[in-house]
């Protein structure tokens, strides 16, 4: 037994398919094939099912992934106390960024890598809350740029920035006419939402609650992936939706008349940097965040706004 086998059984557990987990490995699918085989046979029984598709653990593979997942995660924090103990600073850092952050951050962090000339490498990637949670913890991504704050128990987060929420309202709406919105006069039916999938829906509904606690929750028509799908649906259709302050200022000099703030509200949404308890490689994370830091407006990481945060509903 030997850690490369031990990853290459938690890469088809990740993929649920040989083929794609040897590409994740750099290796043919025959090798992989191999040498799961060869583990499989030292061990005396089956990890994977292979009548099954896609491809699953046996029940006893089940509990021995989940060793070798804990296995290499100690591996790794064998190379990253190392690393931390020189403040060695080089090498890859695999950062997750959820989508309704990912566009207004990800062009300025990789245009500020190449420019600062650093050994380290960004590999960043998008995902949802839900799906990063487990990576961090699988210690697949080393850390997630994303909503919070999340409580949770095996993971740290360092908060970065807390950006505004502003109403984007169509000119076709009644409310148009309005230089604020006051959540109290807004019909819940006609406010535009992210798909379930996205803690800013969760967020929003939140924002909405705090309003409106009488109201019951709203009939949806339509469930966008993104908030340029929910803010083109908005231009088209009579209604409003609630966006953050980076999407807000990404907009062009017409789609500003379509913003509003809110009325006698103070809300913010948090974000920050999250990584598993045992990430290790502090020095690394320090600089991951200085990076991070150094393309958010100054403005936005005033700690004062952390008072009016709107909590992530999981």
């Amino acid at each position: 037994m030997n850690i490369q086998q031990l990853e290459y059984i938690v890469a088809v557990d990740n993929y649920r398919h040989f083929e794609k987990a040897a590409e994740a490995c750099f290796i043919t699918q025959p090798t992989l094939s191999a040498m799961i085989k060869k583990l499989e046979q030292e061990l005396d029984l089956k990890i994977f099912d292979r009548s099954m598709h896609p491809i699953r653990p046996t029940s006893a593979g089940n509990l021995i992934i989940e060793q070798a997942r804990i296995a290499l995660r100690n591996f790794r924090q064998i190379k990253e106390i190392s690393e931390n103990e020189r403040n060695m600073i080089q090498g890859e850092f695999k950062l997750g960024i959820i989508p309704t952050i990912a566009p207004y951050v990800v062009p300025e962090l990789l245009h500020k890598q190449d420019i600062d000339g650093l050994d380290l490498s960004l590999i960043i990637s998008e995902s949802t809350t839900d799906n990063l949670i487990i990576n961090l913890l699988n210690g697949n991504v080393d850390g997630g740029l994303m909503a919070g704050p999340l409580n949770h128990p095996k993971l740290v987060e360092y908060p970065i920035y807390f950006e505004q929420f502003y109403a984007y309202v169509s000119p076709l709406d009644v409310m148009y006419k309005e230089k604020e919105i006051d959540l109290d006069s807004v019909d819940i039916n006609t406010i535009w939402l992210l798909e379930n999938i996205h803690c800013l829906r969760g967020q929003i509904e939140q924002l909405c609650h705090i309003k409106r606690k009488k109201n019951n929750a709203a009939s949806v028509k339509y469930e966008a992936g993104s908030i340029e799908t929910l803010i083109n649906v908005v231009e088209q259709n009579a209604g409003i939706t609630i966006i953050p302050e980076m999407s807000a200022m990404s907009l062009n000099e017409e789609k500003q008349d379509n913003l509003r703030s809110f009325k006698n509200l103070d809300a913010y949404r948090e974000v920050s940097l999250v990584v598993s308890k045992e990430y290790m490689r502090k020095a690394m994370l320090n600089r991951v965040l200085e990076m991070i830091k150094a393309v958010v407006p100054v403005a936005m990481q005033n700690d004062e706004r952390k008072r009016y945060v709107v909590d992530v509903k999981l």
